[in-house]
Order: C-alpha cells, then sequence, then structure tokens
C-alpha cells in the first residue's frame, strides 16, 4: 500500500464496495444497497502519527470485542450494526452498518482521573467545567463518573475537552441531555461488566448519530483498548501512570532511548521492532480474552 495523508496508506479495494473515508484505523466502505461497511486495520497510531508497523490481528480484536459489548449494551441503547455477513476480504475485521448523521461530539465518560482529565484538573481543579474534590492524583477514583465531552479533532489534531454548555450549543439542550445520560449509563455498565473480571473501566470515549426519526443509536467502535483505558484491578495504585491494556507497550518504545525517535523533531516515527509488535498484539488479545470469556 502506498501512504496517504498524514501516513494513512491508502484503502484497500474491497470489491462491490465504494471507498468513502480512511481514518487512523478504520475504512469505511459504501455498498450498493446505502449501507456502509466498515472495516477494523491493523494499523496502530501513536503521537499523531499513523506508524508504518501494523499490529497482526489488531482489527479483528477490535471488531470481535465491539461485537460482544454491543450485545451488553443492547438493552440500554440501539447500536449501528446491520450484519457481519461482509466480503472474504475483510471476514471478521468488518460489520456493514446503517448510516446515521453523527453528532460532533465524542462522548467521554470518566471514573477515574487520568490523561488529559488529569492535565486540566492539576491546572485548574476542573474537568470540562466540573469542579473536583482536592488531592486526587493520577489513578484517583472519581467520586462517581462524570461526562467530559471534547470536540472531534481532524487527523492529526488533539480532540479537545469542552464544557456541557458547549455540547448544547452544537447539538441543543434535549440532545445533549440525551448524550449525557447514555454514556453515564453505558459506562456504568460497562464498569461493572469489566469490574467482575478484574479490569477497571478509568475512561471510554463513545459516538452516537442520528436515525432520520431523531433515535439516538451507538456507533463506530465501542469499549475497545483504542477507545477506553482499561487497567488491571490487582495492580491498579493511585499516584502514577497506571499500566493499560492499549498503546502504551508502542509508546512507551517509541520515548525510550531505544528507539531513536525525537517526539519534536516533526519526523514518522520508525518501525517497531518484532518484540514490541507481538507484546502489543498479547496485550489486546489478553484484554479481549479477560473481558469477554472467549478464547481469540
Amino acid at each position: 500500500m502506498s501512504a496517504g495523508t498524514h501516513g494513512i496508506p491508502e484503502a484497500p479495494v474491497v470489491e462491490g464496495a465504494e471507498h468513502v473515508h480512511s481514518g487512523k484505523v478504520r475504512d469505511l466502505y459504501r455498498l450498493p444497497g446505502g449501507e456502509l461497511l466498515m472495516v477494523a486495520s491493523d494499523r496502530i497510531s501513536a503521537y499523531d502519527f499513523v506508524l508504518g508497523t501494523t499490529i497482526p490481528d489488531k482489527g479483528a480484536v477490535l471488531t470481535q470485542m465491539s461485537l460482544w459489548w454491543f450485545e451488553q449494551l443492547a438493552d440500554l441503547v440501539p447500536n449501528h450494526v446491520l450484519s457481519v455477513d461482509v466480503p472474504a476480504a475483510v471476514q471478521g475485521r468488518a460489520v456493514v452498518c446503517e448510516t446515521l448523521a453523527m453528532y460532533p461530539v465524542e462522548c467521554v465518560a470518566r471514573g477515574y482521573l487520568t490523561g488529559s482529565g488529569l492535565r486540566e484538573y492539576a491546572a485548574t481543579g476542573e474537568v470540562c467545567g466540573l469542579a473536583l474534590p482536592d488531592g486526587l492524583v493520577d489513578g484517583s477514583r472519581l467520586p462517581e463518573p462524570i461526562f467530559t465531552p471534547a470536540t472531534k479533532a481532524e487527523l492529526g489534531d488533539h480532540d479537545e475537552n469542552v464544557s456541557y454548555d458547549a455540547v448544547v450549543g452544537e447539538v441543543g439542550a434535549d440532545v445533549a441531555a440525551a448524550l449525557r445520560d447514555l454514556t453515564l449509563r453505558v459506562y456504568g455498565r460497562a464498569e461493572g461488566v469489566a469490574r467482575e473480571r478484574g479490569i477497571l473501566l478509568a475512561d471510554t470515549k463513545l459516538e452516537f448519530g442520528a436515525r432520520p426519526d431523531g433515535t439516538i443509536v451507538l456507533a463506530d467502535e465501542v469499549l475497545t483498548p483504542d477507545s477506553s483505558r482499561f487497567w488491571d484491578a490487582a495492580s491498579w495504585s493511585p499516584g502514577r501512570a497506571q499500566p493499560s491494556y492499549d498503546k502504551d507497550i508502542v509508546r512507551g518504545w517509541l520515548t525510550s532511548p531505544a528507539s531513536g525517535w525525537d517526539r519534536t523533531s516533526g519526523e514518522a516515527p520508525p518501525p517497531l521492532p518484532d518484540e514490541v509488535v507481538e507484546r502489543t498484539r498479547s496485550r489486546y488479545v489478553e484484554a479481549y480474552e479477560r473481558l469477554t470469556g472467549r478464547t481469540f
């Protein structure tokens, strides 16, 4: 594959489907009937670059994990999946989904303080305009889960945390309230499921869209290591960065002397060593197996 914009390779040709869009990880196609085909690739991104190295089976893990979670959440909110009957070339890593009018809001729920929320709290004592108690540290469990929305950034830019009022201004008061309620209900259900399996769900990012009749539908991926922070409950220790089931291994190697890469250089990161690829793949598979109880 040749490289497209921002390091994203050109999407593979899928017979009978028209390529619509490629993101950091997913390729989107339109089928003859008007439905969308969403394909999860094995691409991995870090520090706003799509890396030249892929992680084998990552797309399949993300797709199967999302499908499992959609089943667990079916009584809370409808989802966009129409079928898993997909072309053979993308079997196991793709779903047929309905076309929705997507809301331009990243719906984030946090039950623990870390990442951009921690940075904002350290500076202001608040996250997205919500005041939090004094004395919280990296990894602290919050008194109750909070809704901390963000704007959807263009590729290569960072999502920006915004206030609830900004969401109201974007989508209206009724939809904003519904998105906040659904986000917190999904987080509450998923946090309980994960906790039973010895995993803490620190935070998660959800995307919603609307059907023509206004029904709000859960879309994209859901509760995977790419959109959520999962921590091992047994090793949780507030006051430090928690090891997570995601790209931490990749980020750690890229910022280590071993990679020889300077984040400030503007240069693309170097290829990942086989050992880093295998450890990252194992981490994704372990998250899938622990959460679902299934063997990948």
